[in-house]
């Protein structure tokens, strides 16, 4: 849990660190990441009743590529602004944002410590590219020789049990 006690923080700024690894995103039940080497740092700031938190997510996820199904280490490199306020979300906001372009997270007013674990899950998940591939010539040979243009359209070796069946449908 990556927890920052709230009623506890005095006026200033606090800072806090975390290096989180493969059990981290274990923990959500995730099958996408296969290994992480993330070092997360915050900066919580207390003046009256606003309380804002800086956090910087740095470092890489290991993943599998798009491709070649092998492991493909991604960088993370996210900042994340929190204001966090108490007591209920104001149902006339569409987006909870404020002006400096800080995500608003409401916690109930009994609550003491805010968790970060979900936030920090999030935007680093966020961070990732949809399409994930080795760079140019990264990518395993030895899969790549079974996505060439060859196998693509189906032509199968001649020695291959399948060579038989290929002149089936144009028979009639």
């Amino acid at each position: 849990m990556l927890g920052i006690v709230l009623s506890g923080l005095k006026a200033g700024k606090q800072h806090f660190s975390w290096h989180l690894g493969k059990e981290f995103f274990e923990s959500f039940d995730n099958s996408e990441i296969l290994d992480a080497d993330l070092f997360v740092e915050a900066a919580a700031e207390k003046s009256g009743d606003y309380t804002g938190i800086d956090c910087s997510i740095r470092g890489t996820l290991t993943v599998q590529c798009d491709r070649c199904l092998d492991d493909l280490q991604m960088p993370v490199d996210e900042t994340v602004l929190l204001s966090v306020k108490f007591g209920r979300e104001d149902a006339s906001s569409d987006a909870p944002r404020e002006g400096d372009g800080r995500e608003v997270v409401y916690i109930s007013p009994d609550e003491s410590e805010f968790d970060l674990s979900q936030t920090v899950y999030d935007f680093a998940l966020l961070s990732l590219p949809l399409h994930r591939v080795h760079p140019e010539g990264g990518c395993d040979p030895e899969v790549l020789k079974h996505l060439s243009k060859e196998a693509a359209v189906g032509q199968a070796p001649a020695d291959s049990p399948f060579a038989a069946l290929k002149g089936l449908l144009d028979k009639k």
